[in-house]
């Protein structure tokens, strides 16, 4: 538990395969099942505080109470994903945690010096989140994301899928 951010919600891994990467999950650890977003809109994105056109596509499934995000980026435009892979790293990239009251841990998180490495928003006003420039060793970005709205909805629904899952349809398009 971060005193901070509180329970850890969410591991994101930064991959060059995402259909690869969520076979194996499903295949060598029994994790799905998986939703996937082949093309994910954001409303707006900023690297650095620049707007950026990043592309990518996002899987999502649970183990227990922690979901795993699979992240692919799908073009070059700025973003700490590509700083990542263009590191030479991939896999665990950032720890999240949720939040429904995301402006105050946003300005708390200000407040303490964070410096936002990127954000955006994913449908309306609440979906937004922010990446904080954190990473001192790969795998240790701080990421905070507001669930009050639809997408706490939409992760709440990946929670309870893989609560019962048999096995069956491991991968799931998402329409959007």
């Amino acid at each position: 538990m971060s005193r901070i951010f509180g329970a850890v919600t969410q591991n994101g891994y930064v991959v060059r395969d995402i259909e690869g990467a969520m076979r194996h999950w499903v295949e060598a650890m029994g994790v799905g099942p998986w939703f996937y977003i082949e093309r994910v809109q954001t409303d707006w994105f900023r690297h650095r505080g620049v707007d950026s056109a990043v592309e990518m596509s996002i899987a999502l499934a649970n183990t227990g109470d922690l979901q795993i995000e699979l992240i692919q980026p799908r073009n070059d435009a700025p973003s700490m994903y590509r700083e990542f892979l263009d590191a030479g790293h991939e896999g665990l990239q950032h720890l999240a945690y949720w939040t429904r009251d995301y402006q105050a841990l946003y300005d708390k998180a200000l407040g303490l010096g964070y410096r936002i490495g990127h954000e955006g928003q994913i449908g309306g006003e609440q979906g937004r989140f922010a990446y904080f420039d954190t990473e001192a060793h790969p795998g240790t970005v701080i990421e905070i994301s507001d669930i009050s709205g639809g997408k706490g909805v939409f992760f709440e629904h990946v929670r309870k899928a893989a609560a019962g899952w048999d096995g069956a349809d491991p991968i799931r398009p998402v329409r959007r």
